[in-house]
């Protein structure tokens, strides 16, 4: 495993830092104030990713996260593509704020979702739409195949029936990705994703959240009471597979769960490189001298960086089997879930370690430390991420290991 950023993505981290550093941290603070408050910001600077992603092979961003990939490249050796641009970019801009990174116009989680399933006549469609994923429930959370939303064929539409709880960008995007049951009696393979344009009948937004963290990032509640969706919005194929299940659907999270895990490791390197700069007047950072022998915050400090050098190196490995179309999910779901714990341990201990300046308000630290919890949550919970991983090394499926 190559462990250097690879040459032709130097300039996208350089860039994605700069904007973290000199774009995100200024007005970090203000929308986690101004809770619901839209990053108008944001605007600007979301338009400049859609020049840079204009005709650009490796695109940047969470609808370049996907398994597709002409085999001729497949053949020719191993692939640096869409995946590891987009990780390395999520990286650095959550090193400056996770929740101005999930406010970014046209880049939801939806768009991954898109970005994985979706055919080339709705690659096209869907282009420049800013998407959000729907798939939470009031009685599903982290077990995705017991979605209750329905969905009933109707000639050229299907008839949408549920409610969808904790949908990021829900209110703010221009669709939302809606995971829904065709024949609850089927089972998971049942399971089909729908693309809903804001503003079609019968779907409402019934609240916004209000949150521990990523403040920037709105939250919502959406019901569906007879939303009629045209047909040709269901993304990926409309048949049920009994055999397939809904892996099709699944592979969104093969994708999108490395992101989640590179969005913790970017708060985490905040946390850890903020913290470093407060106690270098009272700790030498010698790494030749063995742990015993130095300060507690020293010693501490050096245990979370190699915990946060290990989550890195985990998401770019899944990354790096996305772009190269090699099954992933277990990768994927191991990158979550250390990156997760991680991230919420790092920021935790670095407010510590930090004293009486790491919990107040003159240090992005505490809100770092809020922040991240999400990321250990969301996309799949760690328990679920354990779960995961342990039914791919046993060879179980989820009815034979619960």
């Amino acid at each position: 495993m190559n462990l250097e950023i690879p040459r032709k993505f130097r300039g996208l981290v350089n860039q994605a830092h700069q904007v973290a550093e000199h774009y995100f941290r200024p007005i970090s603070r203000k929308y986690d104030k101004a809770e619901h408050a839209y990053p108008k910001e944001l605007d600007m600077l979301a338009a400049l990713l859609d020049g840079m992603n204009a005709g650009s092979p490796d695109a940047v961003g969470a609808g370049s996260a996907s398994k597709r990939g002409a085999s001729r490249e497949q053949e020719e050796g191993i692939k640096n593509g869409g995946n590891m641009a987009a990780l390395l970019g999520v990286m650095e801009l959550c090193w400056g704020d996770v929740g101005l990174l999930l406010a970014m116009p046209r880049q939801g989680l939806g768009n991954a979702a898109i970005a994985a399933v979706a055919n080339e006549e709705q690659l096209q469609r869907f282009a420049g739409t800013w998407a959000a994923m729907a798939i939470t429930e009031p009685g599903c959370g982290s077990d995705s195949a017991a979605i209750r939303t329905t969905a009933v064929r109707d000639g050229d539409h299907y008839v949408l029936n549920g409610e969808k709880i904790f949908v990021t960008s829900g209110e703010r995007a221009d669709a939302v990705v809606v995971w829904a049951t065709l024949d609850r009696s089927l089972g998971r393979a049942a399971i089909k994703s729908f693309v809903v344009e804001r503003g079609t009948p019968g779907m409402t937004i019934t609240r916004l959240e209000k949150k521990l963290g990523i403040k920037a990032s709105d939250t919502a509640a959406i019901s569906f009471v007879d939303c009629r969706v045209p047909a040709k919005n269901l993304l990926g194929n409309p048949e049920i597979d009994v055999q397939k299940g809904f892996a099709g659907v699944m592979e969104t999270f093969d994708n999108t769960r490395p992101l989640v895990a590179g969005m913790a490791i970017g708060v985490a390197k905040a946390a850890l490189d903020r913290t470093r700069e407060l106690l270098k007047k009272s700790c030498a950072f010698d790494y030749r001298k063995p742990l015993f022998s130095v300060s507690h915050a020293e010693a501490t400090l050096y245990r979370l960086e190699a915990e946060w050098e290990a989550a890195r190196l985990l998401a770019l490995r899944a990354a790096w089997m996305a772009d190269n179309r090699m099954p992933n999910s277990k990768e994927a779901s191991i990158a979550k879930a250390k990156a997760g714990r991680v991230a919420t341990e790092i920021t935790l201990k670095c407010v510590e370690l930090a004293g009486a300046l790491g919990y107040g308000e003159d240090e992005l630290l505490e809100k770092w430390a809020r922040d991240s919890k999400i990321l250990d949550i969301f996309e799949g919970t760690q328990q679920i991420q354990m779960l995961i991983v342990a039914r791919r090394v046993l060879g179980k499926t989820s009815s034979e290991l619960k």
